[in-house]
């Protein structure tokens, strides 16, 4: 009996031991469970605030390289203008940057830095990093071992891509196209428009077959100029109705129409986000006024198509007497300019450091005009304006006819301006229907380029892109 009195005692004990083990197991792992809860919240936290900071890194460094590409820099193959435009780049890529929040606090620009120190790539193709760095991330769980801040930081390159530059690689080098959307329907030949229309051998814009830039100094170039020996005439058609065959020789400085809706879908009519003034307008003010959603893609060999597009061989029907009569008050419409009672300053115009002189000097920037339809735009500094539009260069010279379908070879974005603000003179008289045009940047991709096409930066012939991983 002792014994079994013995046995008992002992199941007793380690059934009660048992139970114990189970409720210190069980408080062990509300411990552990709870420790693992709280450091998942920190790690959550901290790899919000990681997005949070690479997504403001990638805007700053897109909308450096934005600046880059707007400011005509890209087109100096010299590299003399960069220096400007990269301290203008920096600046705006830092207040973007400081818009953006990291665990709900704003950047601060000693968080933001440009590691380079200054533009990477090559003269025609910037890049701009940028990188975000919070060395006192505040912690909330991991403080129980003594850590109470962490550092978070992310970067991104941005390009901005101009395919003029791709010559410079050396022999046999190609360039990648480019296809900009909102391209006006205007063909401009590839002659320097800035040359007198007698020239005898005009300068070209672009080598046809690489697409290099041959003068960069025609950035900032106005025509009509008062310079003498350079073109006295603005923007206006070689021939308002090309419908006698053959096609005039070109002239620098003037455009020939583009065949709207056919081919299609070269030039489709817009019919979307048009302007108020542009009611009752027909197709190709439309063109003008709106914007052409479909891509216009340079280069013979282009993956994608239009790179061939068509000069209108159609009568021409005016609504307001010619075809340069259309153009211009087409053209009033989109620069916010009311071409019956403006005056000077209703359009957006250049901004320009360098004041008068023989021409304006990039970086630019541009100035919000009285009718600026962007609220507390007016007399401020913009980045983008409706007055500045892009225009096909096709593979088109002097005393050649050119014939359907021709060849785009680049693009060149100009600035239009009814009446200069600055010390240009006004239009030519009324009824002339000129429109004052400046370069303000040059991309070339020639007859060699193929490939898939870049999506330009809108309008902007001049792509902007990540390449950072």
């Amino acid at each position: 009996m002792l014994v079994n009195m013995r046995v008992k005692k002992n199941i007793s004990r380690r059934k009660n031991q048992r139970g114990v083990i189970i409720t210190l197991v069980a408080i062990f792992m509300l411990f552990v469970i709870g420790a693992m809860a709280a450091l998942s919240i920190d790690v959550v936290t901290l790899y919000t605030a990681r997005s949070e900071a690479q997504l403001a890194a990638d805007a700053a460094a897109l909308a450096g390289a934005r600046v880059l590409a707007n400011s005509g820099a890209t087109s100096d193959t010299s590299g003399a203008s960069m220096s400007s435009a990269w301290t203008l780049a920096t600046a705006v890529a830092t207040q973007v940057a400081e818009q953006n929040q990291v665990a709900g606090v704003n950047l601060t620009a000693a968080q933001i830095t440009f590691p380079a120190g200054a533009p990477g790539g090559t003269n025609t193709n910037p890049t701009i990093t940028v990188k975000v760095q919070i060395t006192n991330l505040p912690t909330f769980f991991a403080r129980i071992w003594g850590t109470t801040s962490v550092m978070v930081g992310a970067s991104a390159t941005a390009e901005a891509y101009n395919p003029s530059g791709a010559s410079a690689l050396g022999p046999g080098a190609t360039a990648t196209p480019v296809a900009p959307m909102c391209v006006k329907p205007w063909l401009l030949p590839n002659m320097d428009p800035t040359q007198q229309p007698g020239t005898p051998t005009p300068q070209k814009i672009f080598d046809a077959g690489s697409g290099a830039i041959v003068d960069p100094g025609l950035i900032g170039q106005t025509w009509p100029s008062t310079n003498p020996g350079l073109n006295t005439n603005g923007l206006f058609a070689v021939c308002g109705d090309c419908s006698v065959p053959p096609f005039p020789p070109p002239k620098p400085g003037q455009y020939y129409p583009v065949a709207m809706d056919n081919p299609t879908p070269a030039f489709p009519t817009p019919t979307q986000a048009l302007p108020a003034c542009s009611a009752g307008f027909n197709s190709y003010q439309l063109g003008v006024a709106g914007c052409v959603q479909q891509t216009i893609s340079c280069g013979a060999n282009s993956a994608i198509n239009p790179s061939t597009i068509n000069i209108d061989p159609n009568p021409y029907v005016a609504m307001s007497g010619s075809r340069d009569g259309d153009t211009v008050q087409a053209a009033g419409c989109l620069i916010h300019y009311n071409l019956l009672g403006g005056v000077p300053g209703d359009s957006d115009s250049i901004d320009s450091a360098a004041g008068p002189g023989p021409s304006y000097v990039p970086p630019f920037q541009f100035l919000g005009g009285n009718q600026n339809p962007v609220a507390g735009a007016v007399n401020q500094t913009v980045l983008v304006s409706d007055s500045l539009v892009t225009i096909p260069v096709i593979d088109a010279t002097a005393f050649i006819n050119p014939i359907n379908p021709v060849t785009v070879i680049g693009f060149l974005q100009v600035f239009l301006n009814p009446q200069s603000t600055g010390y240009l003179p006004a239009l030519p008289p009324a009824g002339t229907n000129q429109i004052q045009a400046t370069v303000i940047n040059m991309a070339g991709c020639g007859t060699s380029a193929t490939g898939q096409p870049i999506l330009g930066n809108g309008p902007s012939p001049v792509a902007v892109r990540l390449i950072s991983p």
